[in-house]
């Protein structure tokens, strides 16, 4: 069993910045990929950083640039530091990872970006 705990949203101003973390427990962390997705309303999720085991990144388009993905595996937790936030990001935004064919999630930690 995985356990995501998510942290770290809340109201920021457009350009600001916000750091999400994800601290995670129940299997060995450090040998699997870790993801970030995003829900707006009305909208279907999406990815929008993962890392894998040796540090790789991958990003969309849509937040290259501006969001960094990290690992600390001694404390088994994945961040999430996004800088000139738009409203565009509002979203709820979930901690992820594969353990064969299941996919946990965390219980989400919401992101306004409003002036």
């Amino acid at each position: 069993q995985v356990q995501l705990v998510e942290s770290g949203g809340g109201l920021v101003q457009p350009g600001g910045s916000l750091r999400l973390s994800c601290a995670g427990s129940g299997s060995i962390f450090s040998i699997y990929v870790m993801s970030w997705y995003r829900q707006a309303p009305g909208k279907q999720r999406e990815l929008v950083a993962s890392v894998s085991s040796g540090g790789n990144t991958n990003y969309p388009d849509s937040v290259k640039g501006r969001f960094t993905i990290s690992r600390d595996n001694a404390k088994n937790t994945v961040y999430l530091q996004m800088n000139s936030l738009k409203p565009e990001d509002t979203a709820v935004y979930y901690c992820s990872t594969v353990r064969g064919p299941v996919r946990y999630w965390g219980q989400g930690t919401q992101v306004t970006v409003s002036s």
